[in-house]
């Protein structure tokens, strides 16, 4: 019997393996990496600026109904042209309202809070908020450097995976003076080429 439960452990095992996508245990972390964005394009958004494009990781795992709005206004078009209100140097880069002036937001209803223990790290995308915690709607924000201080307040629904130094070239203020816009935002498994 407890042959036949190790071999049965070994041959799962194995097939995890192989459905992980690796070919044997020389793949490196960004080959593994690189077939995990492959295989999950419909997780996986294309953030257009002006110096470059920004890829960020979907974590539906962590905030479903946070991803499926995200996914939802970015399928609409909702994000492309709408500019970084709120920049703060060392912090974060906000953006997702149309008017401009971080007062506004989509029309559909606000979200309910799904925090979670992720971390506000560098590259962190997470949901911007009034007081209210189930307040979130349109309005997201790119982390610069840690803010870990945000932890469990603030509903983190991705993770910028390349082109980070395109969100690092982000012009700074309160508003900037000159902002910054999304040319672009699609999810991945939308893009033409």
């Amino acid at each position: 019997m407890k042959r036949r439960i190790v071999l049965c452990a070994l041959a799962f095992a194995a097939g995890a393996f192989a459905i992980s996508g690796l070919t044997g245990p020389t793949a490196t972390p960004a080959e593994a990496q690189s077939a995990k964005q492959e295989r999950d394009l419909e997780n996986t958004l294309y953030l257009d600026l002006k110096d470059g494009r920004v890829t960020i990781e979907l974590k539906p795992d962590l905030a479903p109904n946070h991803v499926a709005r995200i996914k939802e206004l970015t399928r609409e078009g909702f994000y492309d042209g709408v500019v970084f209100h709120r920049v703060i140097d060392g912090f974060m880069a906000q953006t997702g309202d149309p008017t401009g002036t971080g007062r506004g937001g989509s029309d559909k209803p606000d979200l309910d809070a799904e925090f979670s223990n992720a971390n506000h790290g560098r590259g962190a995308v997470s949901m911007a908020r009034a007081q209210n915690p189930n307040s979130a709607n349109s309005q997201f924000f790119i982390v610069f450097d840690d803010a870990s201080f945000l932890d469990g307040q603030y509903t983190v629904w991705g993770q910028v995976v390349d082109g980070m130094e395109h969100v690092d070239a982000i012009t700074r203020g309160e508003p900037p003076a000159d902002p910054d816009k999304i040319i672009k935002m699609q999810v991945a498994a939308d893009a033409e080429g």
